[in-house]
């Protein structure tokens, strides 16, 4: 298994998958408690913590369900941050037997128009990056993703696990040909598992939209609205995304 990831608990298979700004240290708030209650996973996807990425194409989905075969798990109930919703997405759209039901927290969405204001953050990352200025781009994710909520210990924390990211990423781009992950077709309509959509007040506003859409198509989709929350609910108010992952995957 070339993924990094932790294992802890015992019961029920839940699967934590981390957001693109993080990694799975990101789930740390919630470990203690999911894993007195489920057999919890968190994996470092590739590219991000202690993941490398690998010299050619791969896919995420594909990922997940390697480990969950090494690891002997036959179904499980799958927890997605913001691009690991996405991934939780593919996985879900691509081995719908392995997905027992879905937590979309703040999730991306393969194929979803962007808006004006995500347009504007990547235009000034990518900027940030061609003048060589990873702190600068550190700074703009965490300024852009955490929301009101978030006290400056988990400010910090984003901070060195999105520079970690960048690190592992940029020495993938230094290489002849830069891995690409190989795109998954999602279609929220067609996914069956029951699902948790989560939202955040002051999340960008295609992440709300992406929420919204996905409330409506998916079949079985309950939908929750925090009017506290920014882009990462799990780390600005640990406490009630705890106890809401732990009561709709029980």
């Amino acid at each position: 298994m070339l993924m990094a990831y932790d294992e802890q608990g015992t019961g029920p298979a839940l699967l934590l998958v981390h957001s693109g700004v993080c990694d799975r240290r990101m789930w740390q708030p919630q470990w203690a408690t999911l894993s007195g209650s489920f057999r919890a996973v968190r994996p470092d996807l590739r590219g991000f913590g202690e993941t490398p990425l690998p010299a050619e194409s791969f896919s995420f989905a594909a990922d997940i369900v390697e480990l969950l075969d090494f690891l002997d798990i036959e179904r499980a109930c799958v927890v997605g941050s913001s691009f690991g919703g996405r991934v939780a997405l593919e996985l879900a759209s691509s081995a719908p037997e392995r997905v027992e039901r879905l937590v979309l927290l703040c999730s991306a969405l393969p194929g979803f128009p962007s808006t004006p204001t995500a347009d504007a953050f990547e235009e000034a990352e990518e900027e940030l990056f061609e003048l060589g200025d990873i702190d600068g781009a550190v700074a703009l994710n965490v300024a852009t993703w955490l929301g009101p909520e978030a006290d400056s210990a988990t400010r910090e924390l984003v901070c060195i696990m999105q520079r970690r990211a960048f690190e592992v990423q940029l020495a993938a781009d230094d290489g002849p040909s830069p891995p690409e992950p190989v795109p998954v077709a999602v279609d929220p309509a067609a996914i069956a598992a029951p699902a948790l959509v989560v939202s955040g007040a002051h999340d960008m506003d295609q992440f709300r939209a992406v929420a919204a859409h996905l409330a409506v198509t998916m079949p079985t989709a309950r939908h929750v609205d925090f009017d506290w929350a920014g882009h990462l609910p799990s780390l600005e108010r640990p406490e009630p995304v705890t106890a809401l992952i732990s009561e709709f995957c029980r």
